[in-house]
């Protein structure tokens, strides 16, 4: 589902050019349920951003979905995201002048989805708000505001959801009720799944834990079938 060969991915600055990724090699199997871990600054989120076509590789070959991103033109790529790609981010980019409704049925308007509203407030009751379809975010917990989120990626049903920190900004029992049903949609949905989280026993949840620091995979660990969690570990 996804093959970063020799990714590189280097960005100006006002004290010249910065090595964000420096010789990504990745391999993610369809159905797989990866997390990415490693401390602030060590490439997590641009790796992400590479994967999801947001960012450019400045070197080497981006291939998701079998996909060649170093082929597709910005308009290309902007259909592959609408057709394949669910993105979760910490904050929940939610538009504030949308219903709950109206937010989740976006991506499935922007698909011609003749039945984009009937989804949406399938999706929405799935995760435990058609009590809320008319409320505006700004109407809504954080908690709350993540399930719409969480709707609103699953909906199209893509082939892989990237989450980034997607319980940063809730509370430890919210956050807690948010991963569980981000790991059961993503099972029932058999969607692959990729999350960066700086919670070392959340990221043991995964089948396999992927390891960064200074832009490089420094451990790409799979998890054995019945291999209890490993002790969470700083960093």
């Amino acid at each position: 589902m996804v093959s970063l060969e020799n990714v590189e991915l280097r960005l100006g600055s006002g004290a010249g050019e910065v090595n964000i990724l420096r010789g990504i090699d990745l391999s993610v199997e369809r159905g797989e349920a990866v997390s990415i871990v490693g401390p602030s600054g060590s490439g997590k989120t641009s790796m992400i951003m590479v994967i999801a076509g947001l960012e450019r590789a400045t070197e080497g070959r981006v291939a998701i979905g079998g996909r060649d991103f170093g082929r597709l033109s910005e308009d290309d790529l902007s259909l592959f995201r609408r057709d394949h790609l669910g993105v979760v981010f910490q904050s929940f980019h939610l538009i504030p002048t949308m219903t709950a409704l109206e937010n989740t049925a976006v991506p499935l308007e922007l698909a011609g989805r003749r039945d984009a509203f009937e989804r949406a407030e399938a999706m929405l009751e799935r995760v435990g708000l058609g009590h809320r379809l008319t409320h505006y975010p700004g109407q809504l917990s954080g908690g709350e505001q993540q399930r719409v989120a969480l709707a609103r990626a699953f909906a199209p049903e893509p082939d892989l959801i990237l989450a980034d920190e997607p319980t940063g900004n809730l509370d430890g029992e919210t956050g807690r009720q948010i991963i569980e049903l981000m790991f059961e949609l993503s099972e029932a949905h058999a969607t692959t799944f990729l999350l960066i989280t700086h919670d070392r026993d959340l990221a043991e949840r995964c089948g396999r834990v992927i390891h960064m620091a200074d832009g490089r995979i420094v451990e790409d660990r799979q998890r054995e079938p019945g291999e209890p969690p490993r002790a969470a570990q700083a960093g």
